[in-house]
């Protein structure tokens, strides 16, 4: 009972935190009501008896993938957009799909309730997470370590597609630090062409 209660707290408060996510103009705001998504979702897992899954949730999605986000949307400064009249057509379509998936929803609710209940054997969880950590950092190691490098890279080349210097303003950029560093003789050597 209690958990039953629980679970439709977090999942309201879930739903309100993506309807403000999509509610808001402001990029930022919509990235911070994400974060509450991630972690009501992580209070559901934690419910479910998935402890493993929520820590990730919180630590993965709510922590690093969500300071990134944010990250890019302050490199990039997005300024308040005005409505694009020519596109109100995608807001009958968006009702009528966001029907289908109501439908959709329902038809899946009625379907669980209507399943046989069956016993649950506790003992035997799979996802705790002794198997999953040994199984990350023994058998798929280098998968792990592969998909760091790939977000490494994919931050430094926002990072590097964020910056618009054109070439005069980046020629002056390079003498100003070669002054900074004291490293006058070099001024006007540019050993890159942009």
């Amino acid at each position: 009972m209690v958990t039953t209660a629980l679970f439709f707290l977090f999942a309201g408060l879930a739903i309100a935190c993506a309807l403000s996510m999509v509610y808001h103009r402001n990029p930022l705001y919509s990235a911070i009501s994400l974060v509450g998504v991630f972690i009501f979702l992580s209070c559901i897992y934690v419910t479910l008896a998935a402890p493993f899954i929520a820590a990730v949730q919180v630590l993965i999605y709510a922590g690093a993938i969500m300071v990134l986000v944010i990250f890019v949307i302050m490199l990039l400064n997005l300024e308040d957009d005005r409505p694009l009249m020519r596109l109100r057509y995608l807001y009958a379509i968006g009702a009528g799909l966001g029907l289908v998936l109501l439908v959709q929803t329902f038809f899946v609710f009625y379907a669980v309730m209507r399943a046989p209940k069956q016993a649950v054997d506790e003992s035997q969880t799979v996802g705790n997470t002794l198997g999953i950590g040994s199984a990350m950092y023994t058998e798929y190691l280098l998968p792990v370590e592969i998909v760091g490098i790939l977000l490494l890279m994919a931050t430094i080349g926002a990072v590097i597609l964020v910056r618009r210097l054109n070439q005069p303003e980046l020629e002056q950029m390079i003498d100003k630090e070669l002054e900074r560093r004291h490293e006058g003789d070099e001024i006007g050597e540019y050993r890159i062409s942009i």
